[in-house]
């Protein structure tokens, strides 16, 4: 613009180029709803909802003279809304199975209720401490220390076998287990057939056991080896053998000499 050239005026700005911004930052119908409802400034319980009706149908009104965009759930509840105002003012019989107009405003003021309480909600959760931004954590963090306190729940069977299997994985060795010390019958044999030659008379057959046996299960071998071998040397005719009553002593001689 040159200083020969007329100021001009400011054109006026066409209305649809206008620049409207909308703060409330609703997310929905029933979000509007609890802000209108609030404005009653009265319980949520005993709002009037013929008035809430009124003031969504004026908010939809401006909304459009804005030249707004508005979504199609908020006409959708304008619409609902216009429905139960008629169904307030002017009531009809419900049909068998349409809620009355009583019944609709009561689920919509508890819809309300719950929108609030949730609202509240998350106001209170992000009122507490954030991580990093209220609080903020150690830069070295320490570990706790562990105490492991072994539990066993086994049988007496389980214990043993696990104690023998450790000990077997250690050490590896085989178990020899040596043999007793027993009196045979071939000692037996040889001793009685050295000693009946010079046993013409009759004797007790215990007296023929070896002196100093050492141990009872010696013992015991030596008698049964004993007794054995005199059965086999009176089978054969070497020895003669007697026993006068049951479970008596047995005595044994040479056989007599034949001419």
């Amino acid at each position: 613009m040159t200083e020969t050239e007329p100021f001009e005026l400011a054109r006026p700005v066409p209305e649809a180029a206008e620049l409207v911004v909308d703060l409330e930052g609703y997310e929905g119908p029933i979000d509007v709803l609890l802000n209108l409802a609030r404005e009653q400034k009265v319980d949520l319980t005993k709002i009037s909802i013929l008035r809430l009706a009124d003031q969504y149908l004026a908010f939809i009104t401006a909304a459009r003279n804005l030249q707004l965009e508005i979504a199609a759930d908020y006409l959708v509840m304008a619409a609902w809304l216009a429905y139960l105002k008629s169904r307030l003012l002017l009531p009809e019989p419900p049909g068998p199975d349409e809620p009355s107009g009583e019944e609709l405003a009561a689920a919509l003021t508890h819809q309300l209720q719950r929108l609030q309480a949730m609202q509240e909600a998350g106001v209170r959760l992000m009122a507490r401490p954030q991580l990093g931004r209220d609080v903020f954590p150690r830069g070295a963090p320490e570990g706790l220390p562990q105490i492991l306190i072994p539990v066993y729940d086994l049988s007496l069977y389980e214990l043993l076998k696990a104690y023998g299997d450790g000990r077997q994985r250690r050490e590896g060795a085989v178990l020899h287990i040596e043999a007793p010390e027993l009196y045979s019958m071939d000692d037996a044999l040889q001793r009685l057939q050295r000693l009946l030659g010079r046993t013409p008379e009759w004797r007790m057959l215990m007296s023929f056991l070896p002196p100093a046996l050492s141990g009872s299960l010696v013992w015991r071998s030596a008698v049964a080896a004993t007794f054995a071998a005199s059965l086999e040397l009176a089978r054969e005719g070497k020895l003669h053998l007697r026993q006068d009553i049951p479970f008596g002593p047995i005595y044994i001689r040479s056989p007599p000499e034949r001419p």
